[in-house]
């Protein structure tokens, strides 16, 4: 016997799904996996590019290395990281990522949260000029992030 759960309440509100994929300025993100509050990401990064420095409001990310070199910045202290390693990034943290040396970086992303999509994005700086309206991307603006 099967119980089918109708409290929408509990249910975490995913938008992405298995194979869903996207090219930004940077390189590439593909989706791996999704379930009840988290989404599991491939993304490469092109050497010498590097992510917005952004961060979230519903959604705690993992990353874990798996190809390449990465110069993480996490709050205002940068990481360098191969293969292997892995950085925890908490709800709210400013953080981006960039491919150092002549190869891309690869790494896998777990995303973790009630609200798991793209438009959870907060940037604050871009090198590819997709920064929103300057009161969109202010910290004291999100509300509830520390």
């Amino acid at each position: 016997m099967s119980v089918l759960n109708t409290d929408r309440r509990s249910a975490s509100r995913i938008r992405y799904a298995v194979g869903e994929r996207d090219s930004r300025p940077w390189g590439t993100w593909e989706v791996l996996a999704t379930g009840d509050r988290y989404t599991v990401k491939r993304i490469k990064v092109l050497p010498g590019h590097r992510l917005s420095l952004q961060y979230h409001q519903h959604r705690s990310e993992h990353w874990t290395i798996v190809q390449g070199f990465a110069e993480v910045e996490l709050d205002d202290v940068v990481h360098q990281m191969s293969a292997g390693k892995h950085v925890h990034i908490p709800v709210g943290a400013l953080h981006r990522v960039r491919a150092l040396g002549s190869e891309p970086l690869v790494f896998l992303e777990v995303q973790v949260g009630e609200i798991l999509d793209e438009n959870d994005i907060v940037r604050i700086s871009d090198d590819y000029g997709r920064l929103k309206p300057s009161a969109e991307n202010s910290r004291e603006s999100a509300g509830s992030v520390p």
